[in-house]
């Protein structure tokens, strides 16, 4: 789970990025936004849980 976790955090920064210099692009702005929320939002829960993969 925390490799998933990395990569849709990479994916997301990636988009912000193009999404910011493309202007005709700026779809994956809000794509990238939303994975990155999701990303954070998965991590604290995974942090308030205690819960750890093997």
């Amino acid at each position: 789970m925390n490799i998933l976790l990395i990569i849709v955090a990479i994916i997301a920064v990636i988009l912000l990025f193009t999404g910011g210099l493309v202007e005709s692009l700026q779809f994956l702005l809000w794509v990238g936004i939303v994975l990155l929320v999701l990303a954070v939002i998965v991590w604290l829960v995974r942090m308030l849980t205690g819960r750890k993969s093997v």
